[in-house]
């Protein structure tokens, strides 16, 4: 590969770091076309994207960029897929599932490592952890049942305040009859 087009990936992947808040780096190594093409599929599905990258110009990619990635340094072995995305949990949900559905003892496509929410998780095992981050909108709806939780309660006890005083005015009604 000629030295411009090196130049140009590394720009085009430097851009891209910056359109998307969270990526996660992904271990591909020997997939099978047919694997690879259902991956992306459920990429498709999931709304991320992933590419297909080499590790030296990831690496240049991220040294260009105005974070410090260096954490993630070390995943950049093997054959590496970057799987960007605008919700944090998704890939690893995504991730979750394509694995659930592999044939026994196969482990790949596996999580290297990720960056996601301004935090850095690396190794595989922290998959779960990838999940149980809650997006944007999970944590809005946790918020506005939070805050209609004491609304709900106040609502409740003006109600049965109020049956219970028309409780009383009714028998004190039959009783001056």
């Amino acid at each position: 590969m000629r030295k411009e087009d090196k130049a140009i990936i590394i720009e085009k992947l430097g851009e891209t770091l910056k359109a998307y808040p969270h990526f996660y780096l992904v271990d591909v190594t020997g997939m099978n076309a047919a694997r690879t093409s259902a991956l992306r599929r459920q990429c498709f599905k999931s709304e991320v994207k992933m590419v297909v990258v080499k590790n030296t110009l990831l690496h240049k990619a991220f040294e260009a960029s105005e974070i410090d990635f260096s954490p993630i340094y070390g995943s950049l072995k093997g054959t590496t897929a970057v799987v960007f995305t605008n919700v944090a949990n998704a890939p690893a949900k995504m991730l979750k599932e394509f694995n659930a559905k592999n044939p026994k003892g196969v482990t790949i496509p596996e999580l290297k490592a990720a960056y996601a929410e301004e935090g850095f998780y690396v190794g595989a095992d922290q998959l779960d952890a990838l999940c149980a981050i809650k997006s944007k909108n999970e944590v809005i709806a946790d918020i506005v049942a939070m805050l209609q939780s004491p609304m709900q309660s106040v609502v409740s006890a003006l109600e049965s305040g109020a049956s219970t005083i028309h409780g009383v005015l009714e028998t004190l009604a039959e009783k001056g009859e």
